[in-house]
């Protein structure tokens, strides 16, 4: 709630209304919808309240007053607050908001580049040696000194479940 006027342009912060719902501000004027069982159901925000048929509510009371069973109201309200032009599910602008209040890192700061005498100074770096290939023990038959092809150490059918 840093800035509340920015979501009614040339609203004083004084007189801004509207519901405060944990981290989330939903300014007056908002309208609330949830889908259930086949049919819309919508809720307003005026004064510093949520209204549906006539008397105020929480935002988990409105997801919960035609639900037959247990409703989570982030997932399940979608919101349209005004200026908005479309209805954006509530989980998603709280999302927004903490990805909003978070500020970027400060970027590091600049580090003068080295004198082309000290660059010629420095070693040049090289690739890593590969690996010498494990030699295997042939002393027990011939044909033990072949490749391995095999790409797993035992084949599922030789596996006892």
């Amino acid at each position: 709630m840093e800035d509340p006027a920015r979501f009614v342009p040339g609203a004083d912060p004084e007189s801004l209304h509207g519901y405060q719902w944990k981290t989330l501000f939903l300014p007056e004027g908002t309208i609330l919808k949830s889908w259930s069982y086949g049919e819309n159901n919508y809720a307003r925000v005026q004064g510093d309240q949520i209204i549906h048929n006539g008397r105020a509510v929480s935002p988990n009371q409105f997801a919960q007053s035609f639900a037959r069973s247990t409703r989570n109201a982030w997932q399940d309200l979608f919101i349209r607050r005004p200026g908005d032009k479309t209805f954006k599910i509530a989980c998603r602008l709280r999302d927004e908001l903490i990805a909003a209040s978070k500020t970027p890192a400060p970027a590091p700061a600049a580090i003068p580049p080295l004198p082309v005498a000290s660059e010629r100074a420095l070693p040049v770096p090289q690739a890593p040696q590969p690996a010498s290939a494990t030699l295997r023990n042939t002393d027990c038959e011939p044909g033990w000194d072949l490749p391995e092809r095999r790409k797993f150490r035992y084949r599922l059918e030789d596996v006892a479940f």
